[in-house]
């Protein structure tokens, strides 16, 4: 059975073999480089974190015990850690170091505060240590 003449437009060529590898290989790199950046924003951290444990020390202090591990021992690291008033507000900050070690280290420390706190936090950790912060 034959179409109707000019009714269906004119018969379409297959893209060349060229074009359909040349699409197979960029969609191959671009799910590639959207695996890796999802592999770098939520797999393993390099450095991790957590409070352990905090006590209100008065109307202007806190004390904050956190725990680091990370996965380069013999490097240092920094953590900031943070107090937080009864509104929500941050009411104080402060960046440790935490030097070369083991791989897991147990830090604690007082923060003051410009609002009475009530309870303190780890924000946060990296391996990117301020000068001003550095041993050497």
């Amino acid at each position: 059975m034959a179409l109707p003449e000019g009714r269906y437009g004119k018969p379409r060529r297959p893209a060349p073999t060229w074009t359909r590898w040349s699409l197979a290989v960029i969609a191959v790199l671009v799910g590639g480089v959207v695996a890796w950046v999802g592999y770098r924003n939520l797999g393993t951290k390099p450095v991790e974190a957590k409070q352990t444990a905090f006590e209100v020390l008065g109307d202007s202090s806190v004390e904050i015990t956190f725990e680091v591990v990370r996965q380069t021992p013999e490097r240092p690291v920094v953590c900031i850690v943070r107090a937080r008033s009864e509104d929500g507000d941050e009411a104080g900050r402060r960046e440790v170091l935490v030097p070369a070690g083991a791989g897991t280290v147990r830090e604690t420390t007082v923060l003051k505060a410009s609002k009475p706190p009530v309870t303190g936090e780890v924000f946060g950790c990296s391996y990117q240590v301020p000068e001003y912060l550095s041993t050497r």
